[in-house]
């Protein structure tokens, strides 16, 4: 199987050009079913849930395809409303596609989403919305039947801010004629994104990244070229990861104040950094002091996403530091693999208490998740000795060309073909 392969122990240096976020492709790609005509997407990288969503549309009978680095999706050919369990269980987004769905053809059946094992992540605020706009729901047999005969612009509103949920209710709305109002949606830039998105195709949404989103929905769609929003998580990966190996480092195609929350606790540990329009410049010199205290939250809070990886972080930063998870209940199985490495970590219902120590050991590890698979490569990359990591098709999902753009600074990774030892 492949997995990395890293030397700690290097300063990091130079440039990375960060990629369009995967958070906001996804659903921009299930949006692409509605849409009457074909619709270009500029500068998308192949993330491994990005091709799997691509698969999805062939599936249901739409193109898509790459030319050079820019997606091409064109849905006027679609005719099935089924999404199987082969698809649907191999990543998270393909629930994504219940509202396009239903909304184009009037009936879907889609199977249950797959994706990172890091917690329960029900899909009932997704269901109780599309129930809300008059949709009937039956589950039964692992899938999802709902037919869209009564379909009704409404008022929905979330009882929790989910940003899955939300976007699949704009989708639905965008079929049904009239004005839908979503109340308490969730309100990352990712939202704001696919509302971008849907205006360029002259549809007409408003309210996205506040406390209420309206939908004039029935518009015809057309055809579009799009680019979306740089990926913050990506963003704040670098910024972790020059943090924790020391050097300079400037992270270019971003927008700064979709990671203030990071930067504000990073630059009470020695970090310095650099804000300008559409970059980043961080730098570290002196010895990393803790953080304090991290708690995850809905945006603008500290993102779930960025967890494992400050995790990492206070393992080698002086003094304790703790880290709440408020969101995923077993986003927590990186830490038993930093703990291979030396770390002084105790994780119980959510709350890690990490002590940190100035220097920690590479290990032969296996990423447990996407981003806590990111968590070990960071880890590795500033320990002393060699590291290897297992598993690594789950970071391939939301990191592209991982190991490439940080040999580019200075990181010594690999990607090679890991053979076990048999006793």
């Amino acid at each position: 199987m492949e997995g990395f392969f890293i030397v700690g122990g290097n300063r990091l240096e130079g440039e990375v050009e960060i990629d369009c976020a995967k958070n906001s492709l996804l659903p921009i790609i299930a949006c692409s079913v509605l849409i009457d005509g074909e619709v270009e997407l500029r500068d998308v990288p192949q993330y491994k849930d990005v091709l799997v969503m691509c698969e999805i549309i062939r599936h249901l009978g739409g193109k898509a395809f790459f030319k050079g680095n820019n997606l091409y999706i064109d849905c006027q050919s679609m005719d099935k409303d089924c999404l199987p369990n082969d698809l649907a269980s191999s990543v998270r987004s393909s629930i994504f596609m219940l509202g396009p769905i239903l909304g184009k053809m009037g009936k879907a059946k889609v199977a249950y989403p797959g994706g990172c094992d890091i917690g329960l992540r029900p899909i009932d605020l997704h269901l109780k919305g599309v129930r809300d706009f008059g949709a009937k729901v039956i589950e039964k047999n692992g899938y999802i039947y709902a037919d869209g005969k009564n379909l009704e612009a409404r008022d929905i509103v979330l009882s929790f801010p989910s940003v899955g949920a939300t976007e699949n209710l704009m989708m639905l709305a965008l079929s049904i004629k009239g004005q839908s109002r979503i109340f308490n949606p969730a309100r990352e830039p990712e939202i704001v994104d696919l509302q971008e998105f849907i205006n360029s195709c002259g549809g007409k949404v408003m309210g996205g990244g506040g406390d209420m989103i309206v939908v004039d929905g029935g518009r015809k769609l057309h055809s579009t070229s799009f680019k979306a929003i740089p990926d913050r998580i990506e963003t704040g990966t670098y910024i972790i990861a020059t943090a924790m190996c020391g050097g300079k480092v400037k992270l270019n195609n971003v927008i700064p104040s979709h990671n203030n929350s990071l930067i504000s606790k990073l630059s009470k540990s020695a970090c310095k950094f650099e804000i300008n329009n559409d970059s980043i410049v961080i730098e570290r010199k002196s010895h990393l002091k803790s953080f304090g205290e991290v708690e995850t939250a809905v945006y603008p809070g500290f993102p779930t996403d960025l967890q494992a990886q400050i995790t990492a972080l206070g393992a080698v930063s002086e003094g304790y530091s703790m880290v709440v998870e408020n969101l995923f209940e077993a986003r927590n199985k990186h830490i038993a693999e930093l703990v291979k490495m030396g770390c002084d970590i105790r994780s119980k219902s959510g709350i890690t208490i990490i002590n940190g120590k100035p220097k920690i050991y590479g290990a032969d590890l296996v990423a447990p998740d996407l981003r806590g698979g990111a968590s070990l490569v960071l880890a590795g990359l500033c320990a002393e000795g060699y590291t290897t990591i297992e598993n690594i098709s789950l970071i391939d999902r939301g990191y592209y060309k991982f190991e490439k753009k940080l040999s580019q600074i200075g990181g010594d990774i690999k990607r090679l073909e890991i053979v076990k030892n048999k006793c």
